[in-house]
């Protein structure tokens, strides 16, 4: 009892300190614009849907005198929105499904596996995250068109899945390094190889890394507009970013009914991180305090 007195009030002094009054203040107030700079063009841009254009023009920041419940309402009722929902969310998904395989597998092999020039592999997937994909726009358009992948889904999700691997391995890496080595041990005198343990342990485990990727895959498909721009043709295979494009062209002085189409566009992803906010936080800080 005499040895733990000590270590036990050191440990409610370091858990009881708290910050000043003017850190608290400055933390507060820098949250508060980070904030504000976020939501307030979110918010805009929703409000903006539910007005008219005049009254868009002369109060583009206020509440709507009137709201214009018609504005969201066609858009939901138009069988053009779906059809570009449903192809963003094919796109992304078909994109947060392989990048989640392969970059998980490749992870587990270089957090796990040893052999010559795996260190060498892994910074050459590392390259890729100095390169969007603007610069090979030209040599994967021409690829692609060798593949006879033009105007398909494969077309645009290939090229994600390819430029998103970098990240993705990265993250995962990381977090398979920071599991327990004991759990390896454990399952390896069991009879577990390393297919068995990555399947049965890894994975389960690893929820949180799962979920911070497959957010990260799923925003950035969700929100590419340049290549789909240059493999797609077709309108009905159109994502949502093309499909602002060619609805602003029809409706380029209707601003009230663009603003709409966006909010409408967006609000997925917007449920879909604070759905998962929890586990990405946890996946993001993995292996900060060992």
């Amino acid at each position: 009892m005499t040895e733990a007195a000590p270590i036990d009030a050191a440990t409610a002094a370091s858990s009881g300190r708290r910050l000043s009054a003017g850190t608290q203040t400055y933390l507060y107030v820098s949250m508060l614009i980070i904030a504000g700079i976020v939501i307030i063009p979110l918010l805009t841009t929703a409000l903006g849907g539910f007005k008219t254009l005049g009254e868009l023009r002369g109060n583009p920041f206020g509440l709507p005198a009137e709201w214009q419940w018609s504005n969201y309402g066609n858009i939901l009722a138009s069988q053009r929105y779906w059809m570009q929902m449903g192809n963003s969310l094919l796109i992304a998904g078909l994109t947060v499904f392989l990048t989640l395989l392969f970059a998980s597998m490749a992870a587990f092999t270089f957090a796990h596996v040893k052999f010559f020039g795996s260190d060498f592999l892994l910074n050459y997937f590392l390259i890729g995250l100095m390169f969007p994909a603007a610069t090979a726009i030209l040599p994967l358009f021409i690829r692609i068109r060798d593949l006879g992948l033009l105007d398909t889904y494969w077309g645009v999700v290939l090229p994600q899945v390819a430029f998103g691997l970098g990240m993705s391995i990265l993250l995962f890496r990381n977090y398979f390094k920071n599991l327990p080595p004991e759990l390896f041990d454990a399952a390896f005198v069991d009879g577990a190889g390393y297919l068995r343990f990555f399947w049965h342990i890894s994975l389960p485990l690893s929820r949180p890394i799962i979920a911070t990727v497959g957010i990260i895959s799923f925003v950035g498909s969700w929100n590419s507009y340049i290549l789909p721009l240059i493999m797609l043709n077709s309108e009905s295979k159109y994502p949502w970013p093309l499909g602002i494009m060619v609805y602003r062209g029809e409706f380029s002085t209707d601003w009230q009914l663009i603003l709409a189409f966006i909010t409408l566009t967006i609000l997925p992803t917007v449920i879909v991180f604070f759905a998962a906010q929890k586990h990405i936080i946890a996946g993001l800080t993995a292996g900060a305090v060992k």
